[in-house]
């Protein structure tokens, strides 16, 4: 995911992801926000711009307490899950349980008991299968499993979900629905409704709101026990760059940007406390290929492309060493793929080969002319155009490095830095590109990954509207592999299915994985301390999702 604003036709992400805008300054801070330990202020930050007073916890967009984190601490969700380490056992949260039947198409919730909604009022089953029940009645909620829900019932303290498709590679979307209280929103039309005085089951609630920042204050009645940070306030800064000087000054003590050179301009400034840490799962960043036009309609020159990109050189240059290399051919992020991995490409790992690419051009009909530019079977000078919005300077700087390695097989490419919208809203969804950097879902499992790059489920033809599979790659074998694997009941059958995706991802090379994007996020524990660190990774570490509950509570006032 990256911190910028997604357009409404990238659906599905499992996290909130919002671009600055173009001004600089904003956010806050209170006094006592640097005050040490026992009674100071904890203040969260992140690079939105001012905020519009609604504290939805399901509209998918226009929501501040999503936007800006707080709307997990104050409602829930049913379990707790660690997006870093996706085989890890989630843990028990608003629901005691959640058990799938063997093909994952019906899910059997029991709530916990002993839990009440912040304005007395007892939480119980009635209130999850409410929850869910909205998810049928008003679809514009309903990203997660759009016209896939049959039913949902109550019986007792058991909830009962059925989905009208195998849902193994969206379980966690399940496990992650918050839960709002039915006496509250059965009269609402939650599409619209702003619950500008939020009642949830969460450890905080919320105190007071400006389009600036939110305070939130402990729920005294919490079901989790007593919450050990005295007071959260979340302020919105109005760029990544106000937002990464109110963290290194220690204004902000806690968010997520990308700050380049990490080490000097954000750890250095107080070595002892700051701190940078990033979990795994399988998110990622994938140069997408317009696989219908030239010069990328030839496999060959794909494959010549791949062998010359310096994936090392890139994620140290553009990524300022943050985004771990891809070292595994079938372009999955390791650890996290490596239980997927197909047997006969253990091991096979990538290399810059620029002879190898220069041989199999030749053997495929390129030649070189005198000036020595690659010329095509056609006899045309190959060139291309790598694009990506303006100021998203990771991407720009990856693509200036793509640019140069292409120069190796004698093309001359460009790099076009677009307007965001136009990027958004026309040279994306309609597939009026050659190449350019898009990031990917995560999730438990590869087929996010896989699925976003090259279902053929998701293909449309060139000037239609596309939500993923923007280079409109089309592969029948993969299209059923990917359906496959996430309907399968067994492992046997889906590790023969995503076996079958990697076959194809590395013979076709339909797009370029270049980095893997893990949950990144920035904190102090001047005045707080048990945060997820890279030795204990027990969540994603970012303030915006559902984890937040988990980390408010694991935190305690630093002991000088």
């Amino acid at each position: 995911m990256r911190t910028r604003k997604l357009a409404t036709m990238v659906a599905g992400l499992s996290a909130v992801a919002l671009l600055a805008t173009a001004c600089s300054g904003g956010g806050g801070t209170s006094d006592d926000s640097t005050g040490g330990g026992d009674g100071a202020v904890l203040t969260i930050g992140m690079p939105n711009g001012p905020q519009n007073e609604n504290q939805s916890p399901l509209i998918p967009t226009g929501s501040a307490a999503k936007s800006l984190g707080y709307a997990w601490v104050i409602y829930e969700s049913l379990m707790q899950v660690n997006d870093v380490n996706p085989l890890e056992d989630p843990e028990p949260w608003l629901a005691e349980s959640v058990t799938w039947n063997a093909d994952y198409t019906e899910a059997k919730i029991v709530a916990r008991e002993g839990v009440t909604w912040s304005d007395g009022e007892e939480f119980t089953a009635e209130d999850i299968g409410f929850t869910l029940q909205l998810l049928i009645d008003y679809p514009a909620i309903n990203n997660n499993f759009p016209d896939q829900i049959g039913s949902v019932s109550t019986e007792g303290d058991t909830v009962t979900i059925t989905f009208t498709a195998p849902q193994y590679v969206n379980q966690v979307k399940l496990l992650q629905q918050v839960i709002v209280p039915e006496h509250l929103w059965k009269d609402v039309d939650p599409t619209t409704y702003t619950d500008t005085d939020p009642v949830g089951t969460g450890p905080y609630l919320l105190d007071t709101w400006t389009p600036q920042a939110a305070t939130l204050v402990p729920n005294p009645d919490y079901w989790g026990g007593e919450p050990k940070v005295a007071k959260l306030q979340y302020s919105s800064y109005n760029d990544n760059n106000a937002l990464t000087t109110a963290l290194t000054t220690g204004e902000a003590q806690w968010g997520w940007t990308f700050i380049a050179d990490f080490e000097d301009v954000f750890i250095a400034k107080d070595p002892e406390h700051n701190h940078q840490v990033a979990g795994g799962g399988f998110g990622s960043d994938i140069l997408f290929l317009n696989n219908e036009t030239k010069p990328f309609n030839d496999v060959a020159f794909r494959k010549a492309l791949n062998l010359v990109v310096d994936r090392a050189q890139i994620s140290n240059l553009a990524g300022a060493g943050v985004w771990p290399v891809i070292t595994s051919v079938t372009g999955m992020p390791m650890p996290s793929g490596e239980q997927y991995l197909a047997d006969d490409l253990v091991g096979e790992e990538l290399e810059v080969d620029v002879d190898a690419a220069k041989d199999l051009l030749t053997d495929a009909g390129y030649t070189w002319n005198a000036d020595d530019k690659l010329v095509d079977p056609d006899g045309e000078v190959v060139t291309f155009e790598l694009v990506n919005p303006a100021g998203w300077n990771d991407y720009l700087t990856a693509l200036d490095l793509i640019k140069t390695a292409a120069a190796e097989l004698g093309v001359d490419a460009t790099v076009n830095a677009a307007n965001q919208d136009a990027w958004f809203n026309d040279i994306i969804p309609f597939g009026n590109f050659q190449a350019t950097l898009h990031w990917t879902d995560g999730g438990a499992t590869p087929w996010n990954m896989y699925a976003n790059l090259m279902d053929g489920a998701s293909y449309v033809p060139l000037g239609e509207t596309a939500t993923w599979n923007f280079g409109r790659y089309k592969n029948d074998e993969v299209t059923q592999a990917l359906a496959e694997f996430k309907g399968a009941s067994d492992e046997a059958a889906r590790s023969a299915a995503i076996a079958t995706v990697q076959k194809a991802y590395v013979e076709d090379v339909p797009g370029l994985v270049i980095w893997s994007r893990p949950a990144v996020a920035q904190y102090s524990t001047k005045n707080y301390t048990g945060f997820p660190t890279a030795d204990d990774l027990y969540a994603n570490p970012q303030p915006t999702g559902p984890q937040a509950a988990r980390i408010v509570m694991n935190l305690e006032p630093t002991q000088d």
